[in-house]
């Protein structure tokens, strides 16, 4: 499961509405190699369902996950800052061995 952040809730329901997505569209996190340290973090708006789904809601936010990304993602918060120094959303994932200096991307 992936836990959210109110402040992380919060800018993914603006973000919702500004970019025009209805409520059939749920939040899809996905783990996809790349970046410095071999995995990368992707986040989207998404309406279809597969059939490796994994899907579940915290805050009431749906999220979907695949089952493969599920496993390196188990017990990850989804959180967001938007101060001086902030990066935007970020992945706090107790599962990364390392991660890259921006904390775009991860190790296991």
């Amino acid at each position: 499961m992936i836990h959210i952040t109110d402040t992380a809730k919060e800018k993914l329901l603006e973000l919702k509405q500004e970019e025009g997505h209805s409520e059939e569209h749920q939040l899809r996190v996905l783990v996809k190699g790349g970046g410095c340290s071999g995995l990368m973090y992707d986040l989207k708006f998404d309406n279809e369902a597969l059939d490796s789904d994994e899907t579940f809601e915290d805050k009431g936010i749906q999220i979907k996950v695949d089952r493969k990304s599920l496993l390196y993602l188990l017990g990850t918060t989804l959180d967001f800052s938007d101060g001086l120094n902030g990066k935007g959303f970020q992945f706090i994932n107790p599962n990364a061995s390392r991660t890259c200096g921006c904390g775009e991307s991860f190790a296991v």
